[in-house]
């Protein structure tokens, strides 16, 4: 890293030189800051107290104020801008349209076309030398002089038609990458972050911090600059995105001070003065690295795109590719770019994002369905050539001359024409369109609904989603907390006390622990609307009991302006071990008094002593505390209270200092003061979203870190639990209890056992949260694989949200950590918001469906009319330039119109599809067959009755280069009504009667469909020699549409027969499945790959192969035999932040595993626990905090600044125990015991 940085400095050193040249009056120049930011711990300490003295000494050469911040008026931000940057890494550009055309070009179908119009053309003008044409065989020279004139159309007819299918292509890819950065753009401005300016705590957008600003850091942030710690509460940092090293780095003043930008705040707090922005940043620095080696990027973008552009994942994965730098440091992007030394190398290795579900399934069908087309095409011209050659040469007995030879190629030319008109009409090279459309237009039509789509195949997984895992806190309840019952000085009131009823001392324990104990991040601000009710800034509990404090008459923010936060003596912030927070004061004489809050039975457990009702401390014993759970604590959760527990204790004066680092001895024998019970009223919207979903066939259950008394009073509320049900309702420690073996170990078939029935999980910590969703994604219960759904808000969570199937992150509440796991940000916070995801889903899915019916049809129709006619008439009577219209409209537009038709409630009234279900369902194949089937018999009557019936010339056997006949435009014409009319059948795949119900709803559809109308009007009429057509008169017209109309009657005869009696009836389109993959692909690969692409992976499985060795001690084997599955195991690619440390991380990364605690040394209790589960928390044993635990998103009296789990990971790239294995030498002994977490967390490999 440290010689990265130096050449990163010579490489910028030339630029800035002009800067630095008239670096305003500040004290300090950008290289100097530079200079600095680039050491680390000790060596940064020592050149700050040699160059600056102290941290305050920074911030007054930067001319800025520890405590006030800049003064922010523009004037001197505009300067500071000049002199050391903006918070801004330029974007690449993006690809421009030019670009986007050729690569619509390289699609072999079009080139083939390109090739044979060419030839056409050439030989267009080729006038063979004089010579006796009659004898070249039956080639009628009528009209000869117009004829060699008129010859050119039709080659210039399919290449302007070529041009056309381009031009829409390049359109759509440019209009998408647009929609792309829009999307980045929007998810950059609603990144904020807190500074101080002017005294004044404001958010501001990430790209307006300057250096010189004091930013506030909290738990969960992502740090958007690089600053020094000017004051932290025991603050850690992940810097596993920049280092690759997976131990949080522990900040503080005398120790280690300097703070990374695209670095993560696992725990604690702190304030910070921005000292670098921009590309001047550590990951804006790496990223000017990346951009001066964009050449290999691009070439690598190019082999890319030769694998076909392959609908939505890759078309994203492109975009991403040129988002890469596009990134205001903001963390939502740090998928595609974070920084790495290596990245450009590694890119080449790392496969590919597994495909979805869906783009598996359709490029199979896609491969399918073009192997049969290419298989008639070639057939066609085969049968063509043979049948002209035997009749010229042989039947005819010619002899083949020189003279006649142009001639001869002419044939074989439109032969070869006729050939491709087939295959381009049998490929469907709609469907990545198609999928394409309908999810950029979900997605667009998805913001409107809160839902933030970030990868665009979330949207789609979520319509088969069959279980959803919801947060209680801020989802399901409206995160708006209040006291409503209090327990003091050995009175339950159950309605707020006046505050004459508590005594003094009482009083002053109660409004200083409150003011001191609760993050000064936290506060309540007057309602912004009159009579609107006052704001809550900062943590929901904390605002609840400093609203206490109002409630009882007194002000907090006089205890807070007396006690400012630099003056506490120290502070245990708040995490999902401890789910406790302490602050420590010291007093005048010397003296030190703790004040803690947190759950109450945890916090209840370490007191000692109560105040009693005159406000004097007495004993507290294990039997009074049985009393006051069962009396007070209870009751109050079972009315779905939240229950909080104040405490305090005196350290005397005399005595000597505690140690501090030693929180067990520290944070016990207190004094209760009291416990408050905190009411969070559920969404009034709740209870009707769930009954939609219990209806969709979609099971909701509810993960909380409250106990289980509140969460079940809230399931019951909300319609998760109805009374008299057989369901399940388990405590953390006790799911941990019946889910592993006497080793320690989670076994699948205990998990197995309990998930199908569990509704509620309380007291769960995020490790339970993610054995939960892991076990029910393993799990083979049903014969579907389960598709599972999670909410989240805290930076714990950020392992469930990526091991679920569709991670769901809170754009209010959620941490920044918790925003990048995800794949849908909730810009509400509600949960009916999920339920328009699962319609939005549904929809893409029956979008598709619609179009396959639809194109299928077509499809069938067409190659048979074109392979059929031309053996027997010897020219197909759909022609080339004709053909590609219809390719248009099935295509291009039929994908527009089917895939945008807005969803109705009708879609959440069946079963999910699942995973498995074919793309075309039976009564999809009936309906595609049974049109094909009146389409073919209406086509054939009229190309071999249709100049009988009409009266006309016949337009078989016509010569080279007759003009157009009416016969032939008059089958065309037909064709084009039956498939406009088809249009409006394929609207509904399952069955229905009804086709019309809502098409005024689609105004996409009914304009595309008037619209193609129209434009095939002026075909017919108009278009004459280059669309083969002559103009039809009005009777010949009506029966084009009365025949068109036809398929609309017998569409409601075919959904007449019942599709259980067709038992005949294949399905199409399956998934790949798990067995048609080879083993060694399976154990590598840890991704689906389909088929079409298996063949282009060889040399990254190879690769893969290198990984698997250095993996060994994870026996892959072991974690198969565990029963997971790879469909899906890995859905998400963990982001290019992290590609770039060695490999080691990379497949650590990639088991999703989670476990252990920040050290070694720490961690050992972790795998006594795992190893030795008869320890039970019951004994009070304060150093296992393990299972008796929650989710910070629950009792997190503070949790945003509060702090993570054991190992908190950032999208798992902290993956302590899979790195550990191969690190830590003395302790790889444990790692593999069987008891050891790794072990039990079967690796999703």
């Amino acid at each position: 890293m440290g010689d990265m940085a130096n050449n990163s400095v010579a490489y910028s050193s030339v630029k800035n030189a002009v800067k630095e040249a008239n670096h305003g009056d500040f004290g300090v120049t950008l290289a100097e800051l530079r200079s600095l930011m680039e050491l680390r711990a000790a060596d940064a300490l020592h050149k700050i107290q040699e160059c600056y003295g102290d941290v305050h000494g920074i911030c007054t050469k930067l001319k800025t104020s520890p405590n006030e911040g800049l003064s922010g008026n523009p004037a001197d931000i505009e300067r500071r801008e000049a002199v050391f940057g903006k918070n801004f890494i330029p974007p690449k550009k993006p690809k421009t349209f030019l670009q986007l055309v050729w690569e619509a070009l390289q699609d072999v179908t079009l080139i083939i076309l390109e090739i044979a119009a060419v030839v056409s053309l050439g030989l267009s003008f080729y006038q063979p030398p004089g010579g006796n044409e009659s004898l070249c065989g039956s080639v009628n020279v009528g009209e000869e002089e117009e004829e060699s004139e008129a010859g050119w159309i039709e080659g210039a007819a399919i290449l302007l038609s070529v041009v056309c299918v381009v031009l829409v292509t390049a359109f759509n890819d440019w209009s998408k990458e647009k929609q792309f950065r829009g999307l980045q753009s929007r998810i950059e401005q609603e990144q904020k972050f807190t500074v101080i300016r002017g005294g004044q705590v404001i958010q501001i957008p990430v790209a307006d911090i300057i250096v010189g600003d004091i930013a506030q850091v909290k738990y969960g942030d992502l740090l958007p600059a690089d600053g020094i710690l000017i004051q932290g509460n025991d603050l850690k940092i992940d810097e596993s995105s920049l280092t690759g090293e997976s131990d949080h780095v522990k900040k503080s003043l005398d120790r280690d001070p300097m703070l990374l930008s695209g670095t993560h705040v696992m725990e604690g707090s702190g304030r910070m003065v921005v000292t670098a922005v921009g590309v001047n940043s550590q990951t804006g620095i790496i990223f000017t690295l990346l951009g001066a080696g964009g050449d290999e990027e691009e070439k690598e973008k190019e082999k890319e795109k030769k694998e076909k552009k392959n609908g939505a994942v890759e078309n994203r994965n492109k975009a991403k590719a040129q988002d890469g730098a596009a990134m205001e440091m903001q963390p939502l992007k740090s998928e595609d770019g974070g920084d790495g030394d290596e990245k450009d190398k590694k890119k080449a290795n790392l496969p590919k994002k597994e495909k979805s579900v869906l783009q598996g399934k359709l490029t199979k069908l896609a491969v399918q369905i073009g192997k049969a087309g290419l298989l008639m095409s070639a057939i066609t011209v085969i049968i063509l050539v043979l049948y002209f050659v035997i009749d010229t040469f042989w039947v005819q007995k010619r002899p083949w001359l020189a003279e006649c030879t142009p001639i001869y190629i002419q044939y074989f030319v439109k032969f070869f024409i006729i050939g491709v008109t087939v295959l381009v009409v049998a490929v469907p090279e709609g469907l990545p369109l198609a999928v394409t459309i309908s999810l950029a237009y979900s997605v667009k039509k998805m913001m409107k609904d809160n839902n933030l789509v970030r990868h665009l195949d979330a949207c789609e997984t979520m319509g088969n989603a069959t279980a959803i895992c919801s947060d209680k806190t801020g989802t399901l309840t409206m995160n708006r907390m209040t006291v409503v019952q209090a327990y003091i000085n050995e009175k339950h009131y159950k309605k707020i006390p006046e505050p004459e009823a508590i005594p003094e001392k009482t009083m002053a324990y109660l409004v200083t622990g409150i003011s001191v104990n609760c993050a000064y991040t936290s506060k309540i601000l007057p309602p912004e609307k009159e009579g609107g009710l006052p704001r809550h800034v900062g943590n929901k509990t904390e605002c609840a009991l400093l609203g206490l404090l109002l409630d009882l008459k007194r002000d907090y923010q006089d205890v807070r302006n007396e006690i400012p936060e630099e003056d506490l003596y120290k502070v245990y912030t708040f995490n999902s071990v401890r789910k406790s927070m302490s602050t420590v004061l010291k007093n005048s004489d010397g003296s030190f008094r703790i004040f803690s809050k947190g759950a109450s039975e945890i916090v209840l457990k370490k007191c000692f002593k109560i105040l009693s009702a005159n406000g004097e401390p007495k004993v507290f014993r294990p039997r009074d505390r049985d009393d006051i759970v069962k009396t007070v604590i209870e009751p109050m959760a079972s009315e779905g209270l939240r229950t909080i527990c104040l405490a305090f204790r005196d350290f005397p004066a005399g005595e000597p200092e505690p140690e501090w680092d030693n929180e067990n001895d520290i944070v016990t024998g207190l004094t209760c003061i009291a416990v408050v019970g905190i009411e969070d009223p559920v969404r009034p919207e709740v209870p009707d979203a769930i009954k939609k979903c219990q209806r969709a066939g979609i099971t909701v259950r509810m993960v909380t870190g409250d106990n289980i008394n509140t969460a079940r009073a809230i399931a019951l509320k909300c319609g998760i639990l109805n009374p008299g049900e057989d369901f399940l309702c388990l405590e953390g420690k006790d799911f941990n209890r019946r889910i592993r073996n006497e080793k320690g170990e989670i076994e699948q078939e205990r998990i197995d056992k309990i998930w199908p029935k569990l509704r509620v999980l309380a007291r769960s910590s995020p490790t339970d949260k993610h054995t939960l969703v892991k076990g029910i994604i393993d799990s083979t219960v049903f014969d579907q694989r389960q598709v599972v759904a999670v909410t989240g808000d805290g930076t714990n969570d950020g392992p469930a949200l990526k091991k679920a199937d569709v991670g769901f992150a809170m754009g209010i509440a959620g941490t920044d950590v918790a925003k990048e796991a995800s794949d849908i940000i909730l810009t509400d916070d509600n949960f009916t918001s999920i339920v328009k995801a699962v319609m939005w889903g549904r929809n893409v899915y029956d979008s598709i469906s619609k179009f396959l019916q639809f194109q299928l049809t077509v499809n069938v129709v067409a190659v048979i009319v074109a392979f059929t006619g031309a053996c027997i008439t010897q020219d197909s009577p759909l022609k080339a330039v004709q053909m590609l219209w219809v390719n248009l409209i099935m295509d291009t537009l039929a994908s527009l119109a089917l895939a945008t038709e807005p969803p109705t409630e009708a879609l959440l009234l069946r079963k999910p599809y699942g995973r498995n279900k074919p793309l075309i369902s039976r009564t999809m194949m009936k309906n595609i067959l049974g049109h094909a089937f009146y389409q073919l018999v209406v086509v054939f009557t009229l190309l071999f009755a249709g100049e009988k019936i009409f009266d006309i010339d016949s337009g078989r056997n016509a010569p080279l280069h007759a003009p157009p006949s009416e016969h032939y435009t008059i089958v065309f014409n037909t064709f084009v009504m039956m498939q406009l009319f088809n249009e409006i059948n394929a609207r509904k795949i399952h069955g229905e009667r009804n086709v019309f119900e809502g098409i005024f709803n689609n105004a996409i559809f009914c304009s595309i469909v008037l619209g193609t109308f129209v434009v095939q009007i002026i075909i017919v009429q108009f278009g004459g020699k280059p669309f083969s057509c002559s103009e039809l008169t009005i009777e010949q017209w009506l029966w084009s549409i009365f025949l068109g109309m036809g398929t609309l009657l017998w569409g409601q005869l075919i959904s007449t027969i019942p599709t259980s009696r067709l038992k005949f009836l294949k399905e199409a389109g399956h998934g790949t499945q798990k067995e048609e993959i080879p083993e060694e692909e399976l154990a590598e690969d840890v991704e689906e790959i389909d088929h079409a692409e298996r063949e282009l992976r060889r040399g990254q499985i190879l690769w893969f192969r290198g990984l698997n060795r250095i993996q060994t001690q994870m026996d892959v084997v072991n974690a198969f035999q565990s029963g997971s599955t790879i469909q899906g195991a890995l859905r998400r690619q963990p982001s290019i932040a992290s590609q770039h440390h060695d490999i080691r991380v990379v497949n650590a990364f990639r088991s999703s595993l989670y476990e252990g605690l920040e050290k070694p040394e720490t961690r050992s209790s972790i795998h006594n626990f795992m190893t030795h589960p008869e320890f039970r928390i019951e004994d009070s044993e304060p150093h296992i905090p393990l299972i008796d635990d929650t989710d910070a998103e629950d009792d997190a009296p503070t949790k945003r600044n509060s702090s993570p789990p054991p190992s908190p990971n950032r999208n798992n790239n902290a993956v302590d125990s899979g790195i550990h294995l191969t690190t830590d030498k003395n302790k790889s002994a444990t790692s593999s015991s069987p008891g050891s977490p790794l072990h039990s967390l079967e690796t999703s490999l």
